[in-house]
Formats: C-alpha cells, sequence, structure tokens
C-alpha cells in the first residue's frame, strides 16, 4: 500500500532518469502523470496503457505546465538540457528558465511539494561541465527559486545533486549523502536516484533539503530511506 496519496507529476519522463521514476512510482502504487514533449515517444517507451496519464507540452509555454498540473498534488523535476547538441535549447532555456517556470506555475496552483534531480557540483563555477551553457550555474539558479518558493509552511522541496549517473541494473546500494557541495567525484546509479525522489514525496526527513548523493558499494537495501538520517540526524 502506498504512503502517498494523490498524482504526482514528473516532468522530464522520457529522460533516462525519469524512466526510472515512472518505474518506481508505479512500484510504490502512487499514480502518475507525465509531462511530455512526444506522446508517441512516451507510449513507445511505457506502452499504449499510459496514454491516460500523459501531458503534452514545453516547459517553455506556462499555460501547457498548467494544464498539465491539473488536478496533481506533488511535482518529480528531472528535466535536464542536452548539453552537447548544438540543435538543442541551451542550459538557459531548459535548466534554468523552464524549471522555474514549472516551479512558479506549480506553487501559483498550491501543488505542495517539489522534488528537483539537479547535479554535484552546482555551486563550482569552474567546473568542466560549466563550458556547456554555464548548465551547472542554470540549474543553481532554478534551485534557489525552489527552495524560495517551497519553503513556506504547508510547502516542502527536496533537491536531490547526484554524482555522476550510471545506467547500470537496480540494485539499491549503500550510499553516501551530504550537504554543501563537500562530496566532489562519485556516482549514483539512475534507479537509485529514482528511487530516492519518489521516496521524498513521503520521508518527513527529505523534506526542505539539498543534498549530494553518490553510491559507496554493492549492498542491496530493503529501503533506501534510511540513508536521509546521514544529514538529518
Amino acid at each position: 500500500m502506498t504512503m502517498f496519496n494523490g498524482t504526482v507529476l514528473v516532468a522530464g519522463a522520457t529522460g533516462k532518469t525519469g524512466i526510472w521514476i515512472v518505474e518506481r512510482l508505479r512500484r510504490h502504487g502512487i499514480r502518475t502523470r507525465l509531462f511530455v514533449r512526444s506522446s508517441p515517444k512516451a507510449i513507445e517507451l511505457f506502452g499504449p496503457e499510459i496514454a491516460d496519464s500523459l501531458a503534452t507540452g514545453s516547459l517553455e509555454n506556462a499555460e501547457e505546465i498548467r494544464a498539465a498540473l491539473y488536478g496533481t498534488v506533488a511535482v518529480i523535476c528531472a528535466v535536464g538540457g542536452n548539453v552537447r547538441d548544438p540543435a538543442a535549447p541551451p542550459p538557459s532555456v531548459i535548466d534554468r528558465d523552464g524549471i522555474i517556470r514549472l516551479a512558479t506555475v506549480a506553487s501559483q496552483m498550491q501543488i505542495k511539494k517539489f522534488v528537483l534531480v539537479s547535479s554535484m557540483a552546482v555551486t563550482r563555477p569552474d567546473h568542466p561541465l560549466n563550458r556547456y551553457g554555464q548548465v551547472l550555474t542554470m540549474k543553481l539558479e532554478s534551485e534557489n527559486v525552489v527552495r524560495k518558493l517551497f519553503s513556506d509552511p504547508g510547502y516542502s522541496y527536496t533537491i536531490l545533486r547526484p554524482g555522476g549517473l550510471l545506467d547500470g541494473p537496480p540494485m539499491m546500494h549503500a550510499l553516501r549523502f551530504d550537504t554543501g557541495d563537500k562530496i566532489i567525484t562519485g556516482a549514483i546509479q539512475r534507479s537509485d536516484v529514482a528511487e530516492l525522489a519518489v521516496l521524498a514525496l513521503f520521508t518527513p526527513q527529505a523534506h526542505n533539503l539539498t543534498f549530494e548523493l553518490v553510491q559507496e558499494h554493492e549492498a542491496p537495501q530493503e529501503s533506501l530511506s534510511h540513508f536521509f538520517s546521514q544529514i538529518t540526524a
């Protein structure tokens, strides 16, 4: 039985991490709506049964965001621009403005919970990734808005800053959490990031936290929720 009631909007649902988030929401029995640019792609990935849960649109359009959010109670955002594709929108459009627009409309609609998958090293302007359109700086700017909009009483946010994202099979590894960009190297399975994003919806220790996370070693866990205590103890 799920510990969360209501429908969750997944932004970036057809991305590599977003796919795992949808799978983990389903595993927890949580109702989902997928905000996607392409319905055919989503149906190809998740099957025809997902069609009724799709909302098609763009983070560049506030009205499309509003329509996607209608009837939902929380957002998990796993949006990330393709920084190595010169034809893709720049990080300022997606990783900053798009996420800020999503968070702003969600707060205006009194959506109470916002979970954002960001990136390790966003506070390090000299990081090599910032050569690509200042992508980490753009992510930090959107983080700042999420924290501001969802820190009022009755609202909450969780911002996950994973290390390098791996595409291996789901394992639920032993993990390390920390705050303040102290972890500067490491990697983590996308499936573990997705599980933590879902747990953050209904785990009080995860609320109003921004933290880095990497895996330490293969050690299958019954649950990942206890790792939040590393930074809330």
